[in-house]
Parts: structure tokens; C-alpha cells; sequence
């Protein structure tokens, strides 16, 4: 009988299926610990935006994941299976900043070396997101525009047909226009296929426009994870008097993100646990603003809804 207890920790209760699935996954240089006590889970079939800072361990959760980096502690699953399983290879693709394509193949040799390299290469895929930008397939790499060369590393990711797709900030070097066309041509290949994409970005807004799931992380540490609509709900921004240029005592009986004070007012970015006084002037606040809140405050609670949690120690369900 097929051993099927991989298979069944790709699945949650109700069905879900989890792309990545980290336990006490963490990873320490001879510097320090640049991940630690990452335990996580994201469902299959989302845009996972993957927020931080620099050195916040964005990049060694992504070489973990794509096997260029071995942790120290715990351990990662992609659909159930153990990142280390050579099954596990096929399922994934990755694109990073620098985007390592030869600048003295052409276009039809670069598609050719995705061909040789993948057994499951689809190259009426590959080739069809290239010509949708009219990019030559007889022009060399070294000749096309930044916009160019970052069509081709896709047209590589999406022709390797990966469930899924792991982004290290890949469109960092574009302009804003070539940036929209990629970022519309990711959700439409995304959407169309039910690929996961995990995407690192500094591009907030970007993300409140393409992300559906958050991961983000300060300090080597998870802060906030979850379906991104259930995390921006729990928080409210309110504003107030400030008497005596300190924020009022009612703060303390709910969760304070950030606090602000400018004059005679204070701006605080909460978790309410209860009604709030009238006199507060409270407003939803949006992707982009909590996010920028939980950026600014890495020592806040973390927060981790009930699709994210994964034996997270210490974390609060939204």
C-alpha cells in the first residue's frame, strides 16, 4: 500500500489545501538568527504578499523554501511533502531580483534552455507570454529593456507550469509602467492557472492591489499572517484628544499597534477588545496603513488568522 501521510499533511480539516507549511522552521548564521520560530501555513491557490523590512528574513524564508539555503531548526512542507523531497522540485518555480538569464542567448535560446531543463516544460505557454509583449524572439537578451528581460524570466517561470511560484521582488528595477504590465500579466497567468504566488515586495500599495494573503515579518520573527482582509478588519485607526500630551488610559484596555501624537492629538493604530469611547473618531483603515503600522512597530502582538496558524505559540486569531 502507497505511503499517503505526505499526501494528508498537504490537507487541514476542512479540506484546505496548504502550498507551504513551516513548524518551527528557522535558520541562524554565524551573525545570528536571520529566521526563528517560523511556524506558518498558506493556503494553495493565493497571492501571498511576503512584507518587511531589509533583514527581516523575507529572502531566507524564500531560499529556504526553494531548497538554496538548509535550515537549522524545524522544517518546511510544499503540499505536504518535505521541502527536501526531490519530488517537491518540480512543483515550484523561482524568479529573484537579479533575474539570471544569459545576455548573449536570444530569446528562442533562453526558451529552449527552459525546454531542456523541465520535463514538463509548456512551450506554447512560454512562448505566447513572450510574443503577447512583442519581444523578438530572435533579439538577445542583453539587448531588451529591463521590462523585456523580466516577460522572459516569467515566460520561464509559467512555462515550467509550477503550482507554486516564488517571487523575491522581481519587478524592483522596472518602471511604473512595466511594472503594471508585469504585475497584470502575473495575476492573469496566477488566476488562470490556480498557481500560488508567494511574492516579497516593498511596493505597499502594489501589494493592497494584488495580494489576497500576508506574511509579514520583522526582525526574523513572524508578525502578521492571514487572509488579508481578515487582519486589515481587526484593526481600526482612531483619534483623539491627547491631555497632558500623552495618549488617553482607554488605550491600554485594547491592543496598540502604534500610537502617534502631533500636538494636541493622538492617532493610534488598535486591535479594539471592546466598545470604544464616543468622543474617538474611528475609522477602517487600509491595507497600506497597517501594514506601514506593523512595519513601524515591530514589537507589536503578533496576529495570525485562524487560515495562517500553524502550532504559532503566542500568536492572537483575528
Amino acid at each position: 500500500m502507497a505511503d499517503t501521510s505526505e499526501a494528508d499533511g498537504a490537507h487541514g480539516a476542512d479540506g484546505t489545501t496548504w502550498a507551504l507549511e513551516a513548524r518551527g522552521l528557522g535558520k541562524r548564521y554565524r551573525r545570528g538568527w536571520a529566521l526563528r520560530d517560523c511556524s506558518v501555513r498558506i493556503p494553495a491557490g493565493r497571492i501571498c504578499g511576503l512584507v518587511g523590512p531589509n533583514g527581516a528574513g523575507k529572502s531566507t524564508l524564500l531560499g529556504l523554501a526553494t531548497r538554496q539555503v538548509t535550515p537549522t531548526q524545524g522544517e518546511l512542507r510544499v503540499f505536504g511533502a518535505p521541502v527536501e523531497d526531490p519530488a517537491v522540485m518540480p512543483r515550484f518555480a523561482f524568479l529573484g531580483q537579479d533575474k539570471p538569464l544569459f545576455k548573449r542567448f536570444t530569446v528562442a535560446d533562453t526558451l529552449r534552455m527552459g525546454a531542456e531543463l523541465n520535463p514538463g516544460w509548456d512551450a506554447a505557454e512560454a512562448e505566447r507570454i513572450v510574443r503577447s509583449g512583442n519581444v523578438p524572439l530572435d533579439a538577445r537578451i542583453g539587448t531588451l529593456s529591463g521590462g523585456q528581460r523580466t516577460r522572459v524570466a516569467f515566460a520561464l517561470a509559467f512555462g515550467k507550469r509550477p503550482d507554486l511560484l516564488l517571487l523575491d521582488e522581481p519587478m524592483n528595477d522596472l518602471d511604473p509602467v512595466a511594472r503594471e504590465e508585469m504585475s497584470g500579466l502575473l495575476m492573469a497567468e496566477a488566476a488562470e492557472r490556480g498557481t500560488t504566488v508567494v511574492m516579497s515586495s516593498h511596493v505597499l500599495a502594489e501589494l493592497q492591489d494584488m495580494c489576497d494573503y500576508l506574511l509579514v515579518l520583522a526582525e526574523g520573527r513572524i508578525r502578521m499572517a492571514g487572509d488579508a482582509e481578515e487582519l486589515v478588519a481587526a484593526h481600526s485607526l482612531v483619534t483623539g484628544v491627547a491631555r497632558d500630551g500623552s495618549p488617553p488610559p482607554a488605550l491600554d484596555h485594547h491592543t496598540v499597534v502604534e500610537t502617534r501624537l502631533q500636538g494636541r492629538q493622538f492617532q493610534s493604530m488598535i486591535r479594539p477588545s471592546g466598545p470604544l469611547p464616543a468622543d474617538w473618531e474611528v475609522v477602517e483603515p487600509s491595507l497600506e496603513e497597517v501594514l506601514l503600522a506593523h512595519l513601524r512597530a515591530p514589537d507589536a502582538p503578533s496576529l495570525y488568522t485562524d487560515a495562517a496558524r500553524a502550532e504559532a505559540e503566542g500568536a492572537h486569531a483575528a
